[in-house]
């Protein structure tokens, strides 16, 4: 069977360790929560030939590359629909998986913080996710509040997932190599559905405060609500990435409140 060539502007860095391969799909947890899983950017299969050895769910491809469809269409042709040949970031959840599913991936590192986005846009739909980035953005993801990492994915991937930094990958594992370290995440979803909080507001607040980040909260959030609205509260001398997820919940609910006030 040929192969498929990586393609640079697709951002692929095709896996070829086989043990490797395996701890990431072992990695995933089902506990009842899935029945499917999707793999993003499954590329020539290192990863999907593990997944479709396991009975406990049904595994699902997705690749924009149709180089790479065409090859895993001829390497699993059991798969049928269940591999699609399309962006992951336009997939329309809801109609594409009746229920749960979890999602797994080797990501192309050009759009990774994109596809943590997509996860978080249909959390409800997605319990858990393992997934190998660039190790910055595991990093990030993963990073607590007052490091310099600590930013705006930082926050809404906490806010809704459990994450754990699993293992670093190094780039002679891959065709072509990284010019950087990988690493695998996981991803799972909070027990507790919505946070205790205006969502809408809180989004905007998080992007607020560290598309500031240097200023504090009084002068970042200032577009949101006047400075004379703000309550007199010592969180608003300090900056973004000084807050937990709890604090972002509670300045979110102060600012509810002196917002209703001030109508």
């Amino acid at each position: 069977m040929s192969s498929v060539r990586a393609k640079k502007h697709l951002g692929q860095h095709f896996l070829t360790d086989k043990n490797i391969a395996l701890k990431i799909v072992n990695s995933l947890n089902p506990a009842g929560r899935f029945s499917q899983v999707l793999e993003v950017g499954p590329g020539m299969g290192v990863l999907s030939d593990f997944l479709l050895q396991n009975k406990e769910y049904e595994t699902h491809l997705i690749d924009l590359d149709s180089e790479s469809v065409e090859f895993l269409h001829k390497k699993y042709p059991q798969l049928g629909e269940r591999l699609i040949n399309g962006d992951f970031l336009a997939l329309d959840f809801q109609k594409t998986f009746p229920g749960n599913v979890a999602v797994i991936g080797n990501f192309p590192y050009n759009i990774s913080s994109q596809i943590l986005f997509k996860i978080l846009e249909h959390r409800d739909q997605v319990p858990e996710m393992v997934g190998m980035f660039q190790k910055e953005v595991a990093e990030r993801c993963t990073a607590p509040a007052g490091t310099k990492e600590y930013g705006i994915l930082s926050v809404f991937v906490q806010a809704y997932y459990k994450v754990e930094y699993l293992f670093t990958v190094k780039p002679g594992v891959f065709n072509p190599p990284p010019k950087v370290l990988s690493a695998v995440i996981r991803l799972s979803r909070n027990e507790v559905q919505n946070l205790e909080c205006d969502e809408k507001l809180f989004w905007k607040v998080v992007k607020a405060g560290f598309n500031q980040r240097r200023k504090t909260l009084r002068n970042a959030l200032s577009a949101l609500i006047p400075k004379d609205k703000m309550p007199a509260d010592e969180v608003f001398e300090l900056r973004a990435e000084r807050l937990t997820v709890d604090d972002f919940v509670r300045l979110t609910n102060m600012l509810t409140a002196a917002l209703q006030t001030a109508e």
